[in-house]
């Protein structure tokens, strides 16, 4: 029964990580509402009072930028990224495990940890400094959209991390469900 043991802590593993990415992504979803609240109110201060503020402006990108990258474990939890479907929907189960377990350990962990590695850098380099937006009137604190970008592909990873251990339970115990 050690092996059962084995399988269910996998799998509480699997569910931490799912969950974390799941609530994370629900809360950034809520992100896409306030970049449409800020271009709007962008659209609407430049064209009709003839006025904007470089705030304004990067805020919609900043916005855009947490979105983007702490929505890549939730789009990976919810199968939602590019893959080539013709070779992977003909599979069976096990081989579509087998095809996930090689893309996560050769593509994508090593992928992830190289942009976390590259990324720290410039972050730690951002905050020692203080960096803050070069324009007048726009964002101070730049360090905390720039840590966006390794605490994005952490979760990616982490995401990664548990296909990875899906896809061992389906080799090792056949198709399994979530």
């Amino acid at each position: 029964m050690p092996e059962r043991s084995l399988y269910k802590y996998l799998r509480l593993i699997c569910r931490v990580i799912d969950g974390a990415n799941f609530w994370l992504g629900r809360g950034v979803a809520w992100l896409t509402v306030l970049v449409v609240l800020v271009v709007f109110a962008n659209v609407l201060m430049r064209y009709v009072l003839r006025s904007s503020f470089v705030f304004m402006q990067e805020l919609e990108w900043h916005l855009f930028a947490a979105i983007f990258l702490l929505g890549g474990g939730y789009t990976l939890f919810k199968d939602g990224h590019v893959r080539v479907d013709i070779v992977y929907q003909r599979l069976s189960p096990k081989g579509r495990a087998w095809l996930n377990l090689i893309g996560v350990l050769l593509f994508l962990l090593p992928g992830c940890y190289l942009v976390i590695l590259t990324a720290l850098p410039f972050v730690i380099s951002s905050l020692q400094m203080g960096e803050g937006s070069p324009n007048p009137g726009g964002i101070p604190c730049r360090f905390i959209l720039k840590s966006m970008i390794p605490l994005g592909f952490l979760l990616i990873a982490l995401q990664g991390i548990a296909m990875g251990i899906r896809s061992v339970l389906t080799i090792a115990w056949g198709e399994i469900d979530g």
